[in-house]
């Protein structure tokens, strides 16, 4: 079974700035609903990290997290255009 860290004042931040929490994203990664997963394009700075993209509401979010055996530290939430418009937007 997977654990899930993250830092708490972290957490009240973006729940009050961005009105997104790590429990909704804790929701969606134990239940494997993500729309993508990819290492971080920056190794060398972050070695190791990966990079979740989740569907919250009408809008899609990166989440960038360490794993370590069990343990998952996710690092913040950060609104993404972007992957908005490629996963939540789809052009017809």
């Amino acid at each position: 079974m997977k654990v899930f860290q993250w830092d708490n004042e972290k957490n009240e931040w973006l729940r009050k700035n961005r009105g997104v929490c790590f429990e909704e994203v804790v929701i969606l990664m134990d239940r494997e609903d993500l729309l993508e997963i990819v290492d971080h394009p920056n190794q060398g700075k972050y070695p190791g990290q990966k990079i979740a993209t989740v569907r919250i509401g009408d809008y899609a979010y990166l989440i960038p997290y360490m794993q370590e055996r069990e343990e998952i530290f996710l690092k913040t939430i950060i609104p993404s255009r972007k992957a908005t418009n490629k996963y939540v937007r789809k052009k017809k």
